[in-house]
């Protein structure tokens, strides 16, 4: 599609906030600080975090842009964006996580490969746009279907984006047919973005959006969509995104021994409080986030402040003042939610958090037991240390 797109180089990023932590220029991949990260339930596009594998392509010409629909399908069909909004619209808040969330921390550890990120390398949106499964029928593939007549088992999203790891190729990912077809599942293409058109830096002029996994699978400036027999080959879903025994290292692995990571397990953080801190004598209130993958709601999360022999359970929220029941019909099955506890602190304490999701996943105690050479899925118990003193020593 000669003339649709503009060059990619970083010459022609877009502008970013000033209080996003750059974790890396070129390309650009930063977070927002903690405080800025719970400050809303539904992150501002400029506090959302932004991650690339490259230049961030430029559109030009939206009357002229498609996405092409192809592979072990009976008839093609290239989409225009005035077919896709013809299709009915619907929102979903959704929390994306990137897999390397809590790398940073892991890597103090043990040396992992990969951009550092503290704890904000997620955020949570209303997405606005058709869903995947209305738009497959549109080639002729129902609803809830496994495999189609041509032997079609996945679904592959290929990007405008170029990057190194695809020596100069597109950027691409896959997820399985039945998970694309059934629309409990929400995937959307997504064309706006907390009710306003989606930004260049989070995938203009449309996006996949797939709830409850890895954010690496939800591939912006979408290009093309195949129906392919097996998993997509590409890099970031055969050498890159899968989860690793801490026995493995580079000498050893063999990436063809593990399957590529999808639903994010049960995660939390706290985000009122630093690494390490000074406050006040007395109460103070600690804050964070708790989400887990594949729609499974939050339980319970539980707070300690002498790092993990004692726990009290803490409040849980996804909207001010509206109580929050896991799996219920009136909670973001998809979304993140807010706990808060408060507590008083001692001389020094080592306060940690952890959540438990409604199948009863726990996050594990320490990094050791989850540490792997990527550094991706830190979802271990997180910790923070407090002393009371004078906030200016």
């Amino acid at each position: 599609m000669p003339g649709i797109r503009g060059p990619s180089d970083y010459s022609r990023e877009p502008p970013r906030h000033p209080c996003l932590k750059i974790n890396a220029k070129e390309p650009f991949n930063a977070e927002p600080t903690r405080s800025a990260l719970i400050s809303s339930y539904v992150t501002p596009v400029d506090f959302f975090y932004k991650r690339n594998h490259g230049p961030i392509p430029v559109v030009d010409d939206i009357e002229r842009y498609s996405v092409s629909l192809s592979g072990l399908i009976k008839n093609s069909k290239d989409l225009f964006m005035k077919d896709i909004c013809k299709l009915p619209k619907y929102t979903v808040t959704a929390t994306l996580q990137c897999a390397g969330n809590r790398r940073t921390a892991m890597s103090k550890s043990r040396t992992v490969k990969g951009v550092g990120w503290d704890i904000a390398a997620l955020g949570n949106a209303v997405w606005g746009g058709a869903k995947l499964a209305d738009v497959l029928e549109l080639v002729g593939i129902p609803y809830l279907t496994s495999i189609t007549q041509s032997g079609g088992k996945h679904v592959e999203f290929v990007s405008i984006d170029k990057c190194k790891e695809e020596n100069g190729g597109p950027y691409k990912a896959s997820i399985p047919l039945s998970q694309a077809t059934n629309p409990e599942a929400d995937v959307l293409l997504a064309y706006e973005m907390n009710g306003e058109p989606i930004n260049r830096d989070h995938g203009y002029p449309l996006r996949v959006v797939v709830p409850g996994v890895i954010g690496a699978r939800s591939v912006k400036w979408l290009d093309y969509i195949n129906i392919i027999a097996e998993e997509c080959q590409g890099f970031f879903m055969q050498k890159d995104y899968k989860m690793f025994p801490p026995t493995v290292n580079w000498d050893n692995i063999n990436w063809s021994t593990r399957r590529p990571q999808m639903d994010f397990p049960v995660q939390s953080a706290i985000c009122s409080l630093d690494d390490v801190s000074v406050v006040k004598h007395g109460k103070i209130t600690i804050k964070g986030y708790a989400v887990s993958g594949g729609g499974r709601g939050i339980e319970r999360v539980d707070v300690s402040i002498d790092g993990g022999k004692t726990w009290e359970e803490a409040t849980r929220y996804q909207r001010t003042g509206v109580p929050y029941i896991a799996d219920d019909s009136s909670s973001d099955r998809w979304a993140w939610v807010f706990f808060e506890a408060e507590a008083n602190i001692p001389q020094s304490a080592e306060i940690v958090a952890k959540a438990v999701d409604i199948s009863a996943n726990v996050q594990p105690e320490s990094i050791d037991s989850v540490w792997n050479l990527r550094g991706i899925l830190n979802t271990s118990w997180h910790r923070v240390h407090v002393r009371v003193g004078q906030a200016n020593l």
